[in-house]
């Protein structure tokens, strides 16, 4: 915390997490300082293609924000507790707000390539939780409740700014599963009856420590794809790149609007 309290202009109020090809958005910071994940004491570096690893530090409408341009996923072979350390250094920061992004694949009709889904609730099927292990009081309660684990209320002005900018978003519950592989269409046809609309490979492990240390949490995910046999071609990361550097310019409009109104 030291190393980064000499380096922010003023505590930041809200804490901004930046998916797979959705890098642009950082751009919309003022004044911000930019410092490399692996500058900062205890951070490990991402090691996939569109997520640059890459804090900053700057003001988004006047509101202090701090945006993490990259994340940390368990199939790069890092531990859950280095995935979710940055959420634990946000918490101490004193962050109450958390915005997370992310690229996804659309499961639901409504699901389409460019349309954007706001997180209602979430499957974790990736086999671990980032709170197993010993406990550390710091950090908040040992069982948190996840009734709630996505915020009504952030919940209910992403979708009125997203109308009101003609964007086509929905609420849905998201599929966390380990990766790095794609989904077979069978685990898609059984995602289904579970009840997912949209499936990814993060996200969920920095909402479960989020919500332990008491932020609230809105999720957004970029659908960058229809998900295995749903579509007519095989699929590929750089497809959804390509497909997350197009969405970044509805989800840059939506947060502009959004991050002012929730901070």
């Amino acid at each position: 915390m030291a190393f980064l309290k000499r380096r922010w202009p003023a505590p930041p109020r809200v804490g901004v997490v930046l998916g797979s090809g959705l890098g642009r958005v950082a751009d919309e910071l003022r004044d911000a300082k930019k410092v490399p994940y692996q500058a900062i004491p205890h951070f490990a570096r991402p090691t996939v293609d569109g997520h640059a690893g890459t804090l900053h530090l700057g003001l988004w409408r006047k509101v202090p924000v701090a945006v993490l341009q990259g994340r940390l996923h368990v199939y790069e072979g890092y531990t859950p507790d280095e995935v979710v350390f940055p959420m634990r250094v946000l918490g101490l920061a004193g962050i109450k707000t958390l915005v997370l992004t992310c690229a996804a694949g659309g499961i639901a009709s409504t699901a389409t390539p460019g349309s954007l889904m706001i997180f209602a609730d979430h499957l974790n099927l990736q086999g671990l939780n980032p709170l197993a292990g010993s406990h550390d009081e710091r950090w908040g309660p040992r069982f948190p409740d996840m009734t709630q684990a996505y915020d009504a209320a952030l919940r209910r002005v992403a979708l009125r700014v997203a109308r009101k900018q003609g964007l086509h978003c929905f609420a849905g519950v998201y599929a966390a599963l380990l990766g790095p592989s794609y989904e077979t269409p069978a685990e898609i046809r059984s995602l289904q009856r579970l009840g997912a609309d949209a499936v990814g490979m993060s996200t969920v492990p920095e909402v479960i420590v989020a919500r332990q240390m008491g932020m609230r949490v809105l999720a957004v995910a970029a659908i960058t794809n229809r998900a295995a046999g749903l579509a007519a071609k095989p699929l590929s990361h750089q497809e959804v790149l390509a497909a997350g550097a197009r969405a970044a310019r509805s989800l840059t409009g939506l947060l502009r609007a959004v991050v002012p109104a929730i901070a």
